[in-house]
Parts: structure tokens; sequence; C-alpha cells
């Protein structure tokens, strides 16, 4: 059955607007999931108000980032944003919608948790200012600051995100071989193998959901751990314990190369890594069942 001709142009306008919303979600909250409500109620809004509406983006854009605004405030978003030991969740770009990004660092882990950092009101003016070109004015209406105090955001927001830009630069083919000789010292146990691959300020977060279930030894990482030499000995440490009982793949996660280890035909945790000047700089290792849902079966 065709459409109407009216619903065909809403739907096609919001069609349009939906990988950018998608992402602008997802950056903001840090879980594919709850992005994915959050552009589906932007769609039921939409169809009630769209006659209504002169620009169609500037409207959906309000619309999820006033839900992800809402959400952050929640009792339960706040408890898991205060975890020092939470990560964004890691996603393929082919299999999550997201459309063909210019930038990958756009969604690179390490940028995510930069974001994920940032108080909610923060994140929501660098995003809608930077990405969106919204002006003072209109992020202030919607974030319910004045103009300057939106300005004063931006300008911490962007200090902190120039602080980790460093580690969003490396190519794919240093950034892969880099993970790879990790992954071979560490399934060795080459302690020294190990530190000539990581920075001496290298930091390892890993997450294993808030109680830290199924993590296997990393549950006992409640913060990050900071040192090449502490996170060295952990990881030899840790792979003894873990690593004849998983089986690893290399995949594309957010725009870089990573590491799936998967428990029999299902993934047990998944490793991401920022890479700058020939060293790695962070580590996030991501062992929260609930965060591994777009990761697939064992190939």
């Amino acid at each position: 059955m065709t459409a109407p001709p009216s619903s065909t142009r809403l739907l096609d306008a919001f069609e349009s607007c939906r990988p950018a919303l998608l992402l602008l979600a997802y950056r903001m909250v840090g879980d594919m999931a709850r992005a994915e409500d959050m552009v589906q109620e932007a769609w039921l809004r939409w169809n009630r108000h769209a006659e209504e509406v002169d620009s169609p983006r500037a409207y959906l854009v309000t619309v999820v980032t006033r839900l992800c605004l809402n959400e952050l405030d929640s009792a339960r978003a706040r408890r898991e944003e205060s975890r020092a030991d939470r990560l964004p969740e890691p996603v393929s770009i082919d299999a999550s919608t997201l459309g063909r990004l210019e930038e990958l660092d756009q969604v690179s882990m390490a940028l995510l948790v930069v974001l994920q950092r940032l108080k909610p009101a923060e994140r929501a003016v660098l995003l809608l200012h930077d990405v969106f070109d919204f002006d003072h004015d209109a992020i202030g209406k919607l974030v319910g600051k004045s103009a300057p105090a939106c300005r004063k955001l931006l300008e911490r927001a962007r200090q902190s995100i120039s602080e980790e830009r460093g580690t969003m630069t490396s190519s794919e083919d240093e950034h892969g071989r880099l993970l790879r000789a990790f992954l071979a010292a560490a399934n060795a146990g080459n302690v020294s193998g190990l530190l000539e691959l990581l920075a001496n300020d290298a930091i390892l977060i890993s997450d294993g959901g808030p109680d830290g279930v199924g993590n296997g030894v990393f549950r006992n990482l409640p913060r990050p751990l900071h040192g090449s030499a502490r996170i060295a000995a952990f990881v030899s440490m840790a792979s003894r314990r873990n690593g004849s009982s998983l089986r690893a793949e290399e995949r594309q996660l957010n725009g870089r190369p990573a590491i799936v280890f998967f428990r029999g035909e299902e993934p047990f945790a998944a490793l991401l890594v920022a890479v700058a000047d020939a060293k790695i700089r962070r580590l996030f290792f991501h062992a929260d069942p609930s965060h591994l849902r777009y990761l697939g079966r064992r190939q």
C-alpha cells in the first residue's frame, strides 16, 4: 500500500536526519540502545508536530537533545555516570546505521570517554554549537542557561577535548599494528614487550558493569589504572588467568581496529585503544555483558 504523499514527505525528512540524530544521542548518552530509543521518540513527536515545523533538522536535533538531557538527569543515569570505570558502549559503525562519517574520530572511544566526563550541559553545548551550528541564544534556551554561560561551557568542553585530541590522530595502519603487537605480547606474558608499546602515562579503564558481573579478573579494577608499568603487570597477569579460555578476533569498532574476545561463541569482552606518537596511550576494556550486544557472535 502506497503512503499518502504528505506521509512520504514526513518520513523522508525524518530519515534524512536519522543518522545525525542517532550519532548525537549516542555521543550524549554513550549507549546505542538508549540512543535508538531517543530517536524513536523523536519520530513519534515529529509525526504529531511536523506540519508546524519550519526547519525539520533544527526541530529534531532540539527534541533529541532534550530527551538526552532528561535521560541523563534521571537517578539511574546519574549513578551510572558517577562510576569511574564506566565506558561508553562500543559499536560497529557499519552495523549501527550511523551512516558514513567523514571524521571517524567523531565516535572514537577516546572522544566518547572525554564526552562522558563532561557534564551533560557541556556535552550538549559542544555538540550543538560545533556539530550542528546552533547559536548560543538557541542553545541557552535548550539547556536553561544564558548565552554567556553557554560560551563558558563551550570553552571548558573544548579544552577537555583538546587535551585528548592527540590520542585520535594515528593512522589506521599504525593503530592496528600496535593493537596486534599488544595482543601478542599479552598472550605471551611479555611484560617488557608491553612496556615498549605503552606510553609512560598510559591509562587503562576496565568496565565490567555496575556489579562487575562476568568480568573475571577485571572486576578488580573499580577505577582507572595509571602508568605503563602497572598496566603491563596487570595485563600479563590477567592474560595468564583468562587467555586459554578466550578466543580473539580483530574487528572494526568505533571507526578503529579493536579486539573482541569470545568465550565459546558469545562475546566476553572488547579491547579498544587510543594511539599517539607510536605508543598506546589509552586502553578501554569492555566486559559489561549489556554493552556487548552489538558485537555479534564469533565469526
